[in-house]
Parts: C-alpha cells; sequence; structure tokens
C-alpha cells in the first residue's frame, strides 16, 4: 500500500472517530440540558418548566449564597455553599441553580440573599408568601420530604429524632408520633411523620439523617406529592369548599350513544 493511500485511510479513520466522538458528546451535552425533575431549586423557583425558561443561568444565585455571612459548616467539617452551578455529570440542565440536599443543604437565611439576587423573576418572593403575602424563608417550596420506612431506624424502634431536631419548622414540618411497640410489649415507637404544608424543601433533614444512606430525602414537591383531583372536596376546610360553590349537581353527560333512544341503540348493536 502506498504512502498516499495509507495517509488517506488514516485521515478518513481519524474524521470517522472525531464524528462518533462529537455526537457522543454532543448527545450527552442535550441530555444534560434535557429537564431533569429531581432537581432541587433554590428558594422561591418558578414550576421547573417556567424555571428552566426563565433562568439565564448568570450564577448571581450562587455568588449570593458563597458570600452570605455567617456560612455555616456541613457534615464534612467544609463550609456549607449550598447552591452549585450545575455541570456535565451533575443529572441536572447545565448551568442551572441546583442544591443537594444530603451534603449541602438549604440552611434557611432569613434574608433569601439567593432569591433577592436574581435579575429575571427565575426565583421570585411570590414563591415564598403566606396567605397574607408575608415574604419569610419559612414559606419557601423547594421540595417536600419523603421516608422510607423500611430504612428509618425510628420505625425498627431505636431512639433516633435526628430528623425531627434538625428540622427548622421543628413541630411543624416534622412531629413525632408516639406509638406502641408490640414486639416487645415494653417500650414506644417515636415515629416521625412529616407534614407537606409546613415542609420548605430544605434538606436538613437529609442532610442530619444517621443511616448511611438517608432514610429520608426530599423531592421536588411535584414529584413527591400526589393530587386528588377536583371531585374532592375537604368537607371541612372552607378554603377548599370556596373551590366548589357555584357546582351544580344538574349535570349531564352526552355521548353519541345517549343522543338516540335506547331502542335505537339496541337495534344497532351499540352497547
Amino acid at each position: 500500500m502506498d504512502k498516499k493511500r495509507r495517509s488517506f485511510l488514516v485521515g478518513l479513520a481519524q474524521a470517522a472517530a472525531i464524528s462518533s466522538a462529537g455526537g457522543t458528546l454532543l448527545g450527552g451535552f442535550v441530555k444534560e440540558n434535557s429537564n431533569k425533575p429531581l432537581s432541587l431549586r433554590p428558594p422561591g423557583a418558578l414550576e421547573e418548566k417556567e424555571f428552566l425558561k426563565t433562568c439565564i443561568r448568570c450564577g448571581l444565585c450562587v455568588d449570593a449564597c458563597k458570600t452570605r455571612e455567617n456560612i455555616p459548616v456541613n457534615r464534612d467539617g467544609e463550609k456549607a455553599i449550598t447552591l452549585e452551578l450545575a455541570k456535565a455529570g451533575d443529572n441536572a440542565p447545565l448551568g442551572t441553580p441546583f442544591f443537594k440536599a444530603r451534603t449541602n443543604p438549604c440552611f434557611m437565611c432569613d434574608d433569601i440573599p439567593c432569591m433577592y439576587a436574581c435579575p429575571t423573576g427565575a426565583l421570585t418572593p411570590e414563591n415564598c408568601e403566606n396567605d397574607k403575602k408575608e415574604v419569610a424563608i419559612d414559606y419557601a417550596k423547594m421540595g417536600v420530604a419523603a421516608i422510607d420506612p423500611s430504612s428509618c431506624i425510628a420505625y425498627w424502634g431505636l431512639q433516633c429524632t435526628a430528623c425531627y431536631r434538625a428540622c427548622p419548622e421543628m413541630d411543624k414540618a416534622i412531629t413525632i408520633e408516639w406509638r406502641k411497640n408490640k414486639r416487645t410489649g415494653k417500650h414506644a415507637y417515636r415515629i416521625p411523620i412529616v407534614h407537606e404544608e409546613f415542609c420548605t424543601g430544605c434538606g436538613l433533614c437529609e442532610h442530619a439523617c444517621v443511616t448511611e444512606k438517608a432514610a429520608i430525602k426530599v423531592f421536588p414537591r411535584e414529584v413527591a406529592l400526589g393530587k386528588a383531583g377536583n371531585r374532592y372536596v375537604k368537607g371541612w376546610d372552607k378554603q377548599d369548599q370556596q373551590r366548589v360553590k357555584d357546582a351544580t349537581t344538574n349535570t349531564k353527560t352526552v355521548t353519541p350513544v345517549s343522543k338516540k333512544s335506547a331502542l335505537d341503540n339496541l337495534n344497532s348493536g351499540e352497547l
């Protein structure tokens, strides 16, 4: 084989390899930038789809988190910088701010510096308001905690209240329920119970969990919570009753079958 032909074939092979690698990298980039519903966002974040449209990946919220006063330390003794910008391999849309509850939870800064640093409204005070339009970190809805009873040692009967004591909304977001231990007949279970209406999703409970892999985890609310639908109403809840105040029982469902008489339907062979 002459040198020119060998050179041509080597170059062709190299080009094919580069093209393949480029396609792999591009595919990875697209995948990293797709919607990741398990990403925990800073306080005040819009609903995930709107957040991704509005966030310009400027990093100002991350900078505000890094430069806040009185930065605590995490479980590894390092400065607890909650927010980071997603990079390749973080399993979050590239360049967007997020946090990992297990290692660096949100420490619930009273002045919410990350939220007020956002220039686009991707993080908005409206999502940290109560019913009286008062803005406070206590009203943030970053996520909601969920407990795995099979790995939570409190459900085994061991005396552990780590998540309860770490919760900044103690006795509201997490309470302790006493249950009789039928196995021994002498002791009691002290079971942690999460109340989603008060849970901010800060992740301090997951951070404090003593098990090797956290038995309590924080998930985005749209992932963790179910939805009863409009057909069910809390009869004891005045606010929920308002939702159906104009509802009527005089409703009629019309279908192609119901438009005909019963005899016509039978004769046509339709069920």
